[in-house]
């Protein structure tokens, strides 16, 4: 589906119904919006993960402007305060209320451009696998010892120069360093998912605004309660990101969690252990 959002057509999906039978009474469920990575990958990937919480939320994903399904799109709009301001406008076309949100990686980037610059509109914020900032160096040095001096200098072809080759070099060697191991349906996936790298290179390379980013002020201006995910593994986004998130927020309703023998997006390597974590955040913030 596709929903017109400040002069950009923006996919969107839904799973599960807003209102529910309960007895005799229809229950209303709450928003729970799903902001997938990248930049450049679209929604799908993050569906086996989360579908499931339809049950107690009407789960909503969409594809960020020039973004997946999102396109034809202005580069000159490929920024964060607009990512962020998209998902503002984007509940109020469709008449979303106080949704929980959460962002993996550069969707947790986007989620937090929403939350600094709305900070009254969100009921709750889940980030996971993200960063307040970047730490681009420690991210190499951590390629280098888990994939070796290949695996390092591909990483760093792939962050300062992104080649085509350079693309399908990390792919190969360094995407696998990203997490415990493939999962089942990882061939697939990857097969259904749209990657733009266009917007990846706008945003990431040298002179992009991930090596500028920095909302760690900002977040002072979180209202809402607010969970960080993390995995002790993660060589892009790892854990020391996340108690910077912490501790650039309000003390008081945040919760910290980082969950060992994982990478990047915890509920990829366990999700038996976190998937439950984001449940029960949800059901707390229901209410």
């Amino acid at each position: 589906m596709f929903v017109t959002v400040i002069g950009q057509k923006i996919f969107f999906d839904v799973v599960g119904s807003k209102l529910a039978p309960d007895g005799p009474r229809m229950r209303e469920k709450p928003t729970f919006l799903v902001l997938h990575g990248g930049p450049g990958f679209d929604h799908s990937g993050l569906r086996g993960d989360f579908d499931g919480f339809a049950d107690i939320a009407q789960v909503i994903y969409l594809d960020h402007r020039g973004n997946g399904r999102s396109v034809p799109s202005d580069p000159a709009t490929w920024t964060l305060a607009q990512w962020g301001d998209d998902i503002r406008a984007f509940c109020n076309v469709l008449g979303i209320e106080k949704p929980i949100v959460l962002g993996q990686s550069f969707g947790g980037m986007v989620a937090q451009a929403y939350a600094t610059r709305h900070p009254d509109h969100p009921r709750a914020l889940i980030l996971s696998s993200t960063a307040a900032h970047m730490d681009l160096d420690g991210s190499l040095k951590i390629f280098a010892q888990k994939g070796g001096p290949e695996a390092g200098a591909i990483a760093e072809r792939f962050w300062n120069r992104a080649s085509e080759e350079d693309v399908a070099d990390y792919m190969r060697v360094c995407m696998p360093l990203y997490n415990r191991g493939l999962r089942p349906d990882d061939a697939n996936a990857r097969q259904r998912a749209i990657m733009r790298f266009e917007v990846y290179r706008h945003f990431s390379l040298p002179g992009g605004e991930i090596r500028t980013m920095d909302f760690r002020k900002a977040l002072a201006k979180v209202l809402c309660p607010v969970l960080v995910m993390g995995g002790e593994e993660d060589p892009i986004t790892p854990p020391h990101l996340a108690r910077e998130i912490i501790a650039s927020l309000p003390k008081g309703n945040v919760e910290l969690r980082l969950f060992d023998n994982c990478g990047h997006g915890a509920f990829r390597d366990d999700a038996i252990r976190a998937l439950p974590v984001v449940r029960a955040f949800i059901e707390k913030n229901i209410s």
